[in-house]
């Protein structure tokens, strides 16, 4: 006989530690949820679920009914900003609470209150480097086209962990903010499922850098370049340029583009992508703007995306390098990778999962001793092992968190002074020797320094970016690939060998940049004014290319058209060692100018000598003779030296006095982190009981009432009993008195649907602790309803989640898992298809 559970209460423990970490974690994270969005509670709760995020890093933003769009500077401050920072400090989270998300239905757009009636910021800058009023723009220009001096983000480009290179600019604590929102919640919980699948996929897929033929919102392809090298130069060679309005897009890793409207399908990124759209309304994710927002690019499966919430004029400082793919594919996740891309992200909202980390490598680690539920008591050892996902990435610090809140750096190991660090180009060899006090970033710099200086032997020149070093050569009789390079470090004068230094790849790689040179002028030509180039080729041939204006009337603009029309059409300049003349552009109302090009790649080809004159009236910019190397970096050849230190085995032994904390059940996660900027971390968890008293207390789950809240029974084991508190998602729920046993009841409205852990704290009249194990519980309890033949389990869902079935033959025993359902709509359905005799009684859970 079939028999059905009309409420499923009892929840399985979540094992809620994804496998893939980047510098950050859910230990990071703290969750916003807006407590009168149910849809908001919902996602929120997922989300913490999902990232393994601590139950006190939840924060509940109480009293914001004004909807999802728009807020003033003041209401941002008093609803969000300073309750934030109180909840933060107040629970011990500072030294731990790196990345802010929002989760749905909290306002994307902060007004500002004073100032420029156009100051508008987005609610995640404002949260990561405060607000920022507009300055007086250019002219004949809107307010918002401004770039106010304190918006510039010193973290972008910096290559250092986020802790160690916070914004300069902020004016309190900064966050690498991100909301997580769509138009509805299974759009966001979309989302959420593709950040976790990225996680250490490690696809090699395509990201495409799209310049298109709308000259308002291409303008990003001139730094496109500097990216496709850079990560050529570190071995990714899916990263590349291309000329289009409509790529049909399929399972690619990431696109940068410039249109005001993309259509973008399912499936065209796989998890992980990032994507964006230079246009000017792309954060206008609620609103009706007539572009396509970053929301499609999200819907189309892409992790993260970017979009501003106002006007921001074309300037690619407001909008993200591609550099983000390379920060990406060094391991860095998509909060860290994006924020380091965007120069001047006042105006821009960042919308995604911001622990996605698809290039992470995480080490593994054994927790040896004490062994998993022991009972400590006074001051207990622990012994732990970890061990890199490779030599090349050590370990260098190992962090002590009990039950998600940091206690303390149990180890570290920095570089050493003394130790010897060396990269040899072209046998000749430069060094530097690691002095105290130095950090990753301050060794590098000494190391490009010394590289520099032997410059007038290798032709190098090097320059250093967090722990890594940019090296590019002049030489242009030398090809790259015939340049070799060894890295590496010694121990010196040191007692032991922490620092360690290894160059990308054993060559320079010869770039697949085309050199350029900009020809600009300004004033519109009377009749006979003319422009002219003369190109001397690298043969010596030279080539020369006239107009002259014969016409009333014409425009600057139109005299550069008709003289890059000639340039590309002249015989003697079509051939491998010539140039072409590309991209008409225009700097203010009566200024223009174009890009005369290399026909071929590289630094050799890039030697081309152009000589551009013209009339005097016609203003000429850059006179005299210059080859096409206004983009030298990116056409010479280049490689990497990356320095990080530590040990690819690190041992860890530490002591804890068991009295600091109350006694009961804890869970002990070790983290050790990569010993460079990435700080991929590594994490181990076990569960131990402290015993320092005799106070105990039981803790158990009863029915849950009708309107779907829980109940916890809780009873000590003495009689002077000051306080019994509950806690779940987001801190306390309840508490009582002077009783030594209670019922305490976990409000379903206030906590929102989801899996919680519950957990009671007892403290008697001495000050005495007693922490109870902790209890999983689905709030609210999945209705379940039978129908057949043949019996059909059914309960409403989420789509996309995966929920387990358990049954078992008697009610009060143990129940096992008999299957997994995906939810494909928001009803799930399990089919029994062979009824035992006999009652069964059946539960659904969340999958983790």
């Amino acid at each position: 006989m079939l028999k059905r559970v009309g409420m499923v209460w009892l929840a399985a423990l979540m094992a809620a530690t994804p496998g893939a970490r980047a510098g950050e974690s859910g230990l990071n994270v703290i969750v916003v949820v807006n407590q009168n969005s149910s849809n908001s509670l919902q996602l929120g709760n997922d989300y913490c679920q999902r990232r393994g995020v601590p139950p006190q890093n939840l924060f509940r933003m109480t009293g914001w009914t004004g909807g999802p769009v728009s807020w003033q500077e003041s209401d941002f401050t008093n609803f969000l900003l300073n309750p934030l920072l109180a909840m933060i400090s107040s629970r011990g989270l500072t030294n731990q609470a790196h990345i802010i998300l929002l989760s749905m239905d909290i306002p994307y757009r902060v007004i500002g209150d004073g100032g420029l009636s156009d100051s508008q910021n987005s609610t995640t800058s404002a949260l990561f480097y405060g607000f920022k009023t507009n300055t007086a723009p250019p002219p004949n220009l809107p307010d918002t086209c401004s770039l106010p001096t304190d918006s510039t983000n010193s973290y972008a480009y910096s290559e250092l962990p986020f802790a160690q290179s916070p914004p300069q600019t902020a004016p309190t604590n900064a966050f690498l903010a991100m909301m997580l929102t769509d138009t509805n919640l299974a759009q966001a919980e979309s989302t959420l499922e593709n950040g976790l699948a990225g996680d250490s996929s490690f696809p090699p897929q395509t990201v495409l850098l799209e310049k298109t033929s709308d000259t308002a919102r291409n303008v990003r392809f001139l730094i496109f370049d500097n990216a496709v090298q850079e990560c050529r130069a570190s071995g990714d060679y899916a990263v590349m340029r291309t000329n289009s309005d409509s790529t049909a897009l399929l399972e690619s890793r990431g696109l940068d583009t410039g249109l005001t409207v993309f259509p973008l399908s399912a499936g065209a990124f796989v998890p992980g992508a990032v994507a964006d759209n230079l246009t000017s309304f792309g954060g206008y994710i609620f609103e009706s703007p007539g572009q396509t927002t970053l929301l499609a690019f999200l819907e189309a499966g892409a992790s993260a995306s970017y979009g501003t919430i106002i006007e921001p004029c074309n300037y690619t400082y407001k909008f993200s390098d591609p550099m983000v793919y390379f920060y990406q594919n060094r391991g860095f996740c998509l909060a860290e990778a994006y924020y380091q891309s965007l120069a001047n992200p006042y105006q821009g909202l960042m919308v995604g999962e911001p622990l996605s980390a698809p290039f992470a490598r995480p080490g593994s680690a054994i927790w040896n001793t004490p062994t998993n539920g022991s009972v400590l008591s006074g001051l207990a050892g622990f012994t732990l092992t970890f061990s890199a996902a490779s030599t090349n990435l050590p370990l260098a610090q190992v962090d002590l968190f009990v039950d998600g809140n940091f206690v303390e750096t149990v180890t570290n190991v920095p570089p050493t002074p003394g130790n010897v660090l060396s990269a040899t180009i072209g046998g000749v060899t430069a060094s530097y020797t690691v002095a105290d006090g130095d950090s990753l970033a301050s060794a590098a710099a000494g190391l490009a320094s010394a590289i520099t200086a032997q410059g007038a032997a290798t032709g190098v020149q090097a320059v250093a970016v967090g722990d890594r070093i940019v090296l590019r050569s002049t030489n242009v009789a030398t090809p790259g690939s015939q340049i070799a390079l060894l890295a590496g470090a010694t121990i010196g004068s040191a007692p032991a060998l922490t620092s360690l230094a290894a160059a990308a790849q054993p060559a320079f790689l010869d770039s697949t940049a085309y050199g350029y040179h900009l020809a600009q002028a300004s004033n519109n030509p009377s009749m006979g004014d003319w422009l002219q180039i003369t190109f001397i080729k690298t043969n010596g041939t030279p080539v020369t290319v006239a107009v002259t204006n014969n016409v009333q009337d014409l425009t600057i603009r139109q005299l550069f058209q008709l003289l890059l029309t000639q340039v590309n059409a002249a015989p003697a300049l079509q051939s491998a060692d010539g140039a072409n003349a590309s991209d008409l552009l225009q700097w203010g109302d009566n200024s223009y100018g174009f890009l005369i090009n290399a026909n071929s790649p590289g630094w050799a080809a890039a030697q081309i000598q152009t000589l551009f004159t013209g009339s005097p009236e016609l203003g000429i910019t850059l006179p005299g003779t210059n080859a096409l190397v206004d983009n030298a970096p990116d056409v010479q050849p280049r490689a990497h030296v990356y320095l990080n230190c530590g040990a690819a085995s690190l041992a860890v032994n530490f002591t804890i006095d068991t009295t600091r904390f109350a006694d009961g059940f804890h869970v002990l996660t070790a983290v050790a982190y990569e010993g460079d900027s990435v700080r991929t971390q590594t994490r181990v968890q076990q569960a131990v009981q402290f015993s320092n008293t005799t106070l105990t207390a039981g803790f158990a789950a009863v029915a849950p009432a009708a309107n779907g809240d829980l109940h916890f029974s809780v009873a000590a084991s003495a009689a002077n009993i000051a306080l019994i508190q509950l806690f779940s998602t987001g801190g306390a729920v309840a508490a009582v008195t002077n009783q030594r046993a209670a019922v305490l009841t976990a409000p379903a409205e206030v906590l929102g649907v989801g899996l919680h852990p519950f957990y009671a704290l007892v403290t008697d009249n001495n000050g005495h602790q007693y922490q109870t194990p902790a209890l999983w519980e689905q709030v609210p309890a999945l209705e379940l309803s039978v129908s057949g033949p043949p019996p059909v389990l059914s309960w409403p869902a989420i789509t996309g989640r995966q929920y387990d079935i358990l049954s078992s033959t008697n009610l009060g025993g143990a129940f096992q898992t008999i299957g997994t359902v995906a939810a494909t709509n928001a009803q799930a359905q399990w089919t029994i298809t062979a009824p035992a005799a006999g009652a069964v009684f059946y539960r659904v859970s969340v999958s983790p």
